[in-house]
Parts: structure tokens; sequence; C-alpha cells
């Protein structure tokens, strides 16, 4: 086995992703029971178990007597965490803490015996676990504080919302992906640019700008990404921290029952089950950002996947199943192509299938995903449409294959248009860039792609 290959570590010795992956998270809860330190950051990449350890944390802490906090960013993210621990600990009291709104929260908690709601704090005190996301607990006052905290997404929590809550507790545990999006500000933020206290920096950033000597550690396994995807998204996002995949080539595969027409669609099809990619490639054009021909491309790649009766064979089942409109997405940069995909899709007779922009398909994974790329068609580059997350987060959703559907003439785009952002002093250079990335994107698409003209 050459040291190429994601399952070889060093020269000789075979990597064992579970080993590696148990070696990594028995150093976090270590640090985090043990250690002396206020808190404690860890780096997952895409898929590599970032909730199952926020989870199995949280077990270890309430099992050795310390009651925490736990502080996601969405609703949808705390329902998951309550629902996982409850699975894995169904005696365990967990404490859900909630807003006022009319549908708070997912009823499927209310089935859970040890699970307690309230929109009050100290109606929960003493509860092993307490779970509420960052915007319910900046609310919360008057409370003994924690000795211990667990903030899931880290790297997707602003920085003033860390500091709204830092009273609540005294040590924590600082979980995210690196490589996804930045925090959403909806007003501009450039006059904070490049100070330490900036508030619409990610939490980590801030933290460890102020903190630099805290323990890092990082997950070196992603369980989602297969061994065809997870080389080139470790070189182009996390070249600093790479990682591999926790299977080998052939370990997984997608098969279709039903023959390719010759058309573009069943070609980058084949293309995508054959190499885990497929580039589907329109004649360059400059186009209104709703493209019709690439929505209508997109629409057709997702029902020619339903249509040729797809299956995949994986780890978790030996036997083929089959792939369902449920295990597939489609991933955009802007809501209103969403909605324009969902609209082709329904002419179609398509369901079921999810369509959203990278920002809402992140810490989601499925079988196949369907891709348009953020700078088809464009006329220009600009830094919304090159940030890293935005990319990285929509070629890291597959569990097999990835397709990506763009008009030619991107990297002749790219090269046109240098960044033209300020330089701002003080301001830490994230690398790599957007520009740098899908260069490298599309480097390798170049190899598995399909050209097309409808």
């Amino acid at each position: 086995m050459s040291s190429a290959d994601p399952r070889t570590h060093g020269a000789d010795a075979p990597f064992d992703p579970s080993a590696e992956a148990a070696r990594a998270t028995a150093a976090i809860l270590h640090d985090t029971l043990h250690g002396e330190a206020r808190g404690v950051v860890v780096d997952s990449p895409p898929g590599a178990g970032k909730s199952t350890l926020v989870v199995n944390a949280a077990r270890e802490l309430a099992a050795a007597g310390r009651p925490l906090m736990v502080v996601a960013q969405t609703n949808a993210q705390v329902d998951d965490l309550v629902l996982r621990l409850a699975e894995k600990e169904p005696d365990l009291p967990v404490g859900r803490l909630h807003s006022s709104d009319a549908d708070p929260y997912d009823k499927a908690l209310d089935d859970l015996e040890h699970v307690r709601k309230s929109t009050k704090a100290s109606d929960l005190a003493g509860l092993d676990v307490v779970i509420s996301t960052a915007a319910k607990w900046a609310h919360v006052s008057g409370v003994e504080p924690w000795r211990h905290a667990i903030v899931d997404e880290a790297y997707q929590m602003r920085s003033d919302a860390l500091l709204a809550v830092a009273g609540l507790f005294e040590r924590a545990l600082f979980v995210g992906d690196p490589g996804q999006l930045d925090p959403f500000a909806i007003v501009g933020s450039e006059q904070w640019a490049g100070l330490s206290y900036d508030p619409s920096a990610s939490a980590v950033s801030t933290l460890l700008a102020h903190n630099p000597s805290l323990p890092q550690h990082r997950l070196p396994v992603s369980w989602r990404l297969p061994a065809s995807a997870a080389p080139l998204v470790s070189d182009a996002f996390y070249p600093y921290t790479r990682f591999r995949s926790g299977t080998g080539h052939g370990d997984r595969s997608l098969s279709f029952g039903v023959p390719s027409d010759g058309g573009g669609p069943d070609r980058v099809l084949d293309e995508a089950a054959a190499s885990g990619w497929g580039l589907l490639e329109l004649p360059a054009r400059h186009t209104p950002r709703t493209d019709p021909e690439a929505v209508r491309a997109v629409a057709a790649v997702v029902r020619r996947l339903l249509d040729r009766g797809g299956a995949t064979v994986s780890e978790r089942s030996p036997d083929p199943v089959p792939l369902t409109a449920d295990r597939i997405a489609v991933g955009t940069a802007h809501r209103d192509q969403a909605a324009a995909v969902r609209a082709a899709l329904a002419e179609l007779a398509v369901s079921g299938v999810t369509v959203d922009t990278a920002n809402r398909l992140q810490g989601r994974e499925y079988d196949v995903t369907v891709v348009l790329h953020p700078l088809s068609g464009r006329p220009d580059a600009t830094a919304f449409h090159l940030e890293t997350g935005r990319l990285c987060v929509l070629a890291s959703r597959h569990r097999h294959a990835c397709i990506v559907v763009a008009r030619a003439g991107i990297a002749d785009l790219l090269d046109d248009h240098p960044s033209t952002e300020p330089v701002q002093l003080g301001v830490t250079v994230k690398f790599p860039d957007g520009w740098e990335a899908n260069h490298a994107v599309l480097s390798h698409l170049s190899e598995h792609r399909v050209p097309w003209q409808p």
C-alpha cells in the first residue's frame, strides 16, 4: 500500500483511522477533565465526529460529577445534541433551555423521560447537563456559574456572543470546524478589523488571540468524506491541519441499475460513480445569477440520479442500499438560486431532495450532492463568491460523490480578478484564501470534466 493511500500513516506503518481518532479523543477528554487551562480548543474537519465528541465529553463530565452547560448555535443543533445524549445515556438528566416561541423545540423531546424543558435556567438547576443556544444563554442571569461548558460549532459563534455568555462558566471545551463559513454579521465590521476584540470575529480566533497558550487539538479522521474526497478537501481547505478518510478506496461504491442514455447528465453521473467527482461543464457565458440553463442542468442531474436506480455500498451496509431522494442534496451560493432549482425539480416531478444554500447545509451529510458552482456564469469574482468556507461546505457534504455544475471559464475569471480587498493591518490572513482554494478544486475537477451543450 503506497504512502499516498489514506489508510497509510507515514511511509510504512498502516494508518488505523479508529485508533488515531481514539487517541485524539482520549487526549481531548484528558485535557478537558484533568487539565488546568480554562479552555480547550478542538478543530474538527468535515464529518470527523464533532457531535459524537461533544456528546462523549458531556457524558464524561456528568459521570465525573461535574454539571455542565452546552452552548450550540441553532435550535436544530441543540435538539440534535439532546436526542444524541438521550440515545447514548437514556437515564442522564438533561435540561433543554428554550425560548418562549410558539414552536421552540423538536417535539420528539417530549417523549424523553429524563429531559426537562423550560424557558427559565433556574427551573433546570441541578441537572447534569443543560443545553441551549448562545442567543438564549445570553439572557440568563442570576444563576450559579457552571464549572464546565461545551461550546459546539465554536467557529460559527461570533466573539461578542461568547462574551455575552462567558460569565456563566469557569472552564470550557470549544469544538468546531475552522474550514466552514465565518460567523454571520448583518452590520459592517470594518471599524474593528485588526483589533483583538473584533466582535464579528469567530469566538475561537478571539479566544486564541487573548489566550495563545490554550491546549489545541484536532480530530484526524473524516468518517463522512470518502477516500476520493478527503485528500482534495484536506489539501485545499485544511493545509495545516490535514486529515484522512476513515475509509479506503473500494470501501464504498455508487452504482446504477439503468444504463446511461449517453447524455451529459448521465455521463457525469457515471464519472462521479467511478471517481467520486464529476464536473458537468456548460459553455462559457455571462449569465444572470439564476442562470436558467445551469439550473435546468442541476435538476436534470438529480432527475437522472433517481431514474437510474442508484444504489450505494459502504461500511455501514455491505448490501446495496437504494439512493433515495432524502439522501441527495443540491447546494447553491444564493437563496434565489436554491428557489430556482426547487422550481425546476418540481417541474420534473422530483420531491424530497434537500435544496439549500451553503450556510444552511453546514453540518449536514448526504450520499450524493449536486453543486451549482458559486462562480458559474459570473462576470466578476467577488469576496462573497470567493469565500473559502462557502466552497468548503459545498464540496464536503457527501459520502459517495459530488457533482459540480458550472459554466466554462471559471479559471480564467479567477486569473482576471485577483483580490482587490484592502489590506488591513493586524488582521490574521486566512489561508488558504478563496482564490487559491478555488483553483485547487477546479484543477481536480478538470480531471473529471464532462462538457455538455444542453
